[in-house]
């Protein structure tokens, strides 16, 4: 913003100071405020943002699930803390996993927490692939098992018939396997 503000205050107010009308002054000294105050603005957001980053994380630590919003972030440190900490998952495929979860109404990760919880993830993974996979590929292994055809009817992914074919395959081998498979449903919050 300072440094729009700059070029067009030298283009036009310092290259003719002597000759600008005091109408115009006056909207530079107008708009001068408008932009000091939204430069107070996006630094206040960004302090902000940096305060519920950190606070989600302490609420996390100290299992206070319900009290945490679902964002990239906090389901980063979340899926670190009850599976163990992957670095080779990017930043974007956090961001889609929290569209996953919205998506399939999830609001907070007390949800989350309640409709994963007692799972093993790494049995889940090995029983139905043979091997130990990634962060993510077993936290939506453990979703598919909590929530049964929900999660592929409402995946965020459902259009495509092959994704969701995948899925139900995955979801008959859990079952040929003995795994029992749940119907959580994330519970709606009710209108304050």
């Amino acid at each position: 913003m300072q440094h729009a503000w700059a070029e067009i205050e030298h283009d036009i107010r310092y290259k003719s100071a002597s000759t600008i009308p005091l109408e115009i002054s006056r909207r530079f000294m107008t708009l001068a405020g408008l932009l000091e105050i939204a430069d107070r603005e996006f630094q206040a957001i960004q302090e902000q943002d940096t305060l519920l980053r950190e606070t989600a994380v302490t609420k996390i630590q100290a299992g206070k699930f319900a009290e945490v919003e679902i964002t990239p972030d906090a389901l980063r440190s979340y899926l670190g803390m009850t599976l163990g900490y992957d670095d080779r998952i990017s930043e974007f495929t956090y961001e889609l996993e929290t569209r996953l979860l919205k998506t399939l109404g999830f609001d907070n990760l007390q949800q989350v927490h309640e409709c994963v919880n007692g799972l093993d993830d790494n049995y889940l993974s090995r029983t139905l692939w043979g091997t130990r996979s990634g962060q993510v590929s077993r936290f939506d292994l453990m979703l598919l098992a909590a929530m049964g055809e929900f999660f592929i009817q409402n995946h965020i992914w459902k259009v495509y018939e092959d994704f969701c074919d995948v899925l139900k395959t995955q979801l008959a081998g859990l079952r040929e396997k003995g795994v029992t498979i749940g119907s959580y449903r994330p519970q709606k919050k009710e209108p304050v």
